[in-house]
């Protein structure tokens, strides 16, 4: 069996500093806020090539705060409307919705999955006040083109970076110093991942900085006195140390992502397959290996017959969600024909090449 992500080898691999990082966390009696989470913000602020790192709860927590923030400063006010991808995942737009703020869904370009500046730009009124970018799947979304169309607009640009840890653009700038702000996730599964939930915001703006670590902890800065109301969104201590050890390897892993996805490239030969768009630069992490296929669930099967997992991201975009049902009969036929064609493939640090040959080998077969 191939399995999809062997998450359980992924962090063997870390087996005997994770177990010392657990001793030192145990024996230091500071659990909440201590001195591994202030080592992994200033790591991870210093890795992207931000300012400032705010650790949180997770990947949600790090969206919503971000606007929240903003909301906090005078920013954005109740109501204001915000474009987002109409094919991610249902967190980018929980988190606009529960800000209090409104999402305006926008068609993503077929060859990268991401945002399609043209159409964002079709979408734009006097009520967008910001424009949320996702890279999705690993991709860097076009940032360029992304940060010029906001500027001329004064529309503040925030990413959800939660699937590309480690993405650098065509001038070698790495995600999360790429707009006015940036979410992370470190769920489990993720490139950078933690043995449980976490997150993060990357910023190099001081003011909405300050306001994120308040609204964070309860909208505190200094105990018991609270300026503003605020959650509970802190960071584990645990999970910031974790994170600390494995940010190491995190080019490299990346690495050995892009070398897998090379071989997928270049050795999958089956013309019912669509393979996604690389080009070759640092700006896909390859978070996942999504390819579509217009008969995805016969595929689907044929390749868990013959031993290898595979997984939809996602079957049932956004806007046809029930916790959306106000969206239900709203029509976006890019995002409804990706949804119904998109398969994720194995892909992973600790894949073998003879995984890798042996996956391509059943595909072919298809």
């Amino acid at each position: 069996m191939i399995k999809f992500l062997d998450v359980h080898q992924i962090n063997n691999r870390f087996e005997k500093e994770l177990k010392e990082v657990f001793a030192r966390f145990l024996d230091s009696g500071y659990y909440v806020l201590g001195t591994e989470t202030k080592k992994f913000e200033a790591d991870f602020a210093a890795y992207c090539g931000a300012q400032f790192c705010v650790g949180v709860g997770n990947g949600l927590d790090a969206i919503r705060l971000i606007f929240e923030g903003y909301k906090a400063l005078g920013k954005l006010q109740e109501g204001d409307e915000v474009l987002v991808p109409a094919n991610t995942y249902i967190a980018s737009i929980l988190a606009i919705s529960q800000a209090g703020l409104s999402p305006v869904l926008v068609e993503p370009e077929e060859e990268t999955f991401n945002l399609n500046p043209d159409e964002l730009e079709s979408k734009i009124t006097l009520k967008i006040k910001a424009i949320l970018a996702v890279h999705l799947y690993g991709q860097l979304a076009n940032m360029n083109r992304l940060n010029a169309i906001a500027k001329a607009n004064n529309l503040l640009l925030i990413d959800d970076a939660a699937q590309a840890h480690g993405a650098r653009d065509d001038k070698g700038k790495m995600v999360g110093n790429l707009c006015d702000a940036t979410a992370f996730s470190f769920y489990p599964t993720k490139n950078l991942g933690a043995l449980g939930e976490a997150g993060a915001v990357t910023t190099s703006n001081n003011e909405l900085f300050e306001m994120i670590q308040k609204l964070r902890n309860y909208g505190s800065a200094e105990r018991y006195y609270n300026q503003v109301q605020g959650f509970n969104c802190r960071i584990d201590e645990m999970q910031a140390a974790v994170l600390n050890v494995k940010l190491s390897i995190l080019d490299a892993d990346n690495s050995y992502r892009r070398a897998v996805t090379k071989r997928y490239l270049s050795e999958i030969k089956n013309p019912k397959i669509q393979l996604p768009k690389y080009s070759g630069n640092l700006d896909h992490v390859f978070h996942l290996f999504v390819i579509r296929c217009k008969q995805r669930d016969a595929l689907k099967q044929f390749l868990e017959e013959n031993g290898v997992q595979t997984v939809i991201h996602y079957p049932i975009p956004p806007h046809k969600q029930q916790a959306y049902k106000d969206w239900n009969h709203l029509s976006f036929p890019i995002t409804e024909q990706i949804h119904k064609e998109v398969l994720s493939l194995p892909i992973s640090p600790v894949m073998t090449a003879d995984e890798v040959s042996e996956l391509i080998n059943i595909i072919n077969q298809f």
